[in-house]
């Protein structure tokens, strides 16, 4: 054997070590679902998919769309042959995330990692339950980070997504997407091509969710009640602020919090509380629970000038 295929062997060999290292970490934290529905003859199987062990008694994260519709429960099989009952605790359309409970201890939780170390072209190992196949392990790298993806049709994204070319296929949802030490840093939701699947990320946003929903079932958004898009500065103002872009409010829904403190189309919003906005994006990050029933200040430039409108929000229905 030659210098260069000794070494060359020697790297798959190493590649093969850490792939195997993380899958048998990780493996009995994943369980396989078959998410069934009531029927007047019965519960019914309606899909499969994955979940991550999140605590020893139960409970289970996976992906929203995993148990969408007017599904109670099903399943969840584990890699040492227990089958046991879940329910949905809360589901979250907005993060693709939703929180089950298995009913039985002893489970083996995940190590949740956290996505924002993440680097494109770092190792990354899916586990999941694709077609039905329980306990499938496949790698690949961080393709790209910081993808967005629609989320539940309310016209709003998820941020950060983590696209890796891991093949997954259906299934997979719900199922872990693992980094080099058995961290996990996302949980597995779409397939969008070949080679090409999308993760959501675990970070500090997405474990606010995970315990909100464990908690109490729901997440719950404040809601201002404007439509809008990203746009440049006026140059005054892009020189006066030190940025380039603010938010230009297109639409103002009719009775909507928005509209009772006399927001207006066209209005540029720059800042919401002590937070500079640019896009829709960074203004859904801010809707949190807390903003709900509390006056907001919000400064737009109007007509030339900047000035602040104090609106109320209310909650996302």
């Amino acid at each position: 054997m030659t210098e260069m295929a000794e070494r060359e062997t020697q790297a798959l060999d190493a590649y093969s070590r850490l792939v195997v290292d993380v899958a048998e970490r990780v493996s009995a934290s994943v369980a396989s679902l078959r998410v069934m529905r009531r029927t007047r003859g019965g519960f019914v199987p309606v899909g499969l998919g994955s979940a991550v062990v999140l605590t020893p008694d139960g409970f289970m994260l996976t992906s929203a769309h995993v148990v969408a519709g007017r599904t109670s429960g099903g399943r969840a099989g584990f890699t040492d042959g227990r089958e046991l009952q879940f329910e949905v605790v809360g589901r979250d359309d907005l993060s693709e995330l939703a929180v089950l409970r298995a009913e039985g201890d002893g489970l083996v939780p995940a190590h949740l990692g956290d996505a924002e170390a993440l680097r494109v072209g770092q190792l990354v190992v899916a586990i999941g339950n694709p077609h039905g196949f329980s306990g499938s392990v496949t790698a690949g790298v961080v393709s790209a980070l910081g993808r967005s993806l629609p989320a539940g049709g309310s016209g709003r994204v998820i941020d950060n997504v983590i696209q890796t070319d891991a093949a997954l296929n259906p299934g997979n949802s719900g199922g872990a997407l693992a980094d080099g030490h058995g961290h996990v840093v996302g949980v597995n939701t779409a397939v969008a091509g070949i080679g090409l699947g999308l993760a959501v990320p675990i970070n500090e946003s997405t474990r606010r969710v995970i315990g909100t929903l464990m908690t109490e079932g729901r997440v719950r958004r404040a809601y201002l009640g404007i439509a809008g898009g990203t746009r440049p500065l006026p140059p005054r103002f892009a020189r006066e602020l030190g940025r380039s872009a603010c938010i230009e409010v297109v639409d103002v829904a009719e009775g909507s919090p928005a509209e009772r403190a006399g927001l207006r189309t066209e209005d540029l919003i720059v800042a919401v509380g002590a937070d500079t906005v640019e896009t829709a994006t960074d203004l859904q990050r801010l809707m949190v629970a807390e903003l709900i029933g509390a006056p907001l200040p919000l400064t737009v430039i109007r007509s030339g000038r900047l000035t602040e409108v104090e609106l109320v929000p209310d909650e996302l229905e």
